[in-house]
């Protein structure tokens, strides 16, 4: 099982494949694999003394950040990542951050965000598109289009608790214009915003 992979210069943690969206875009319905990873789907989901582990396997000097994303939102893995967490800060001082879509308090049935406090540097939040209907219709949740609103809370909320709270689009999927009012959200909320590459 694949719980530790290498993107670029940073360790990616797959914790989890549930997941509550079913992304059009999603890179999980056309391949097995990321970054130096051969296969991400899970037989189970690993316990936090699995993934804790599996470091031990890696050189930790050779990666600047350790990322929790894989083949499912990690905060549906959310206690495990809290324990992984904690000890990765704790045990390597390495920069830590999450990669979500923004619905962990939904998913965890309570506010998760200040549960972040002092073990993430960085959450990564996927804004994927500014207007509400088409985020539904891109991102397909299960929660329906209460999403979208949920997602911007999130942010919102991380920027008390989290250093860096950056949101995200990929490039080419939306105009230049829309771009911009996602940039406008992000000032608004006072996350950073970055268009990322499309097959990252």
């Amino acid at each position: 099982m694949e719980i530790l992979y290498k993107v670029h210069d940073n360790l990616y943690v797959n914790l989890t494949n549930r997941c509550p969206y079913s992304c059009t875009f999603c890179l999980r319905q056309t391949m097995d694999r990321i970054g130096e990873s051969d296969r991400l789907w899970l037989e189970r989901e690993p316990s936090a003394q699995e993934v804790i582990a599996e470091f031990d396997k890696f050189n930790m000097d050779d990666y600047n950040e350790v990322v929790f994303c894989g083949f499912g939102e990690p905060t549906e893995a959310f206690e495990v990542l809290k324990e992984v967490a904690a000890y990765v800060k704790k045990k390597y001082n390495k920069p830590i951050r999450i990669n979500t879509n923004g619905v962990g308090n939904l998913i965890n049935k309570r506010d998760i965000v200040p549960e972040l406090k002092g073990i993430v540097d960085t959450v990564s939040i996927s804004l994927n598109d500014p207007d509400k209907k088409k985020y539904a219709e891109l991102v397909r949740s299960k929660f329906g289009e209460d999403s979208f609103d949920e997602m911007l809370s999130f942010a919102k909320e991380c920027t008390k608790y989290v250093p860096n709270v950056v949101m995200t689009t990929v490039d080419t999927t939306i105009s230049h214009e829309e771009e911009e009012q996602c940039r406008k959200i992000c000032d608004e909320i006072g996350a950073k915003y970055r268009i990322r590459p499309w097959e990252e």
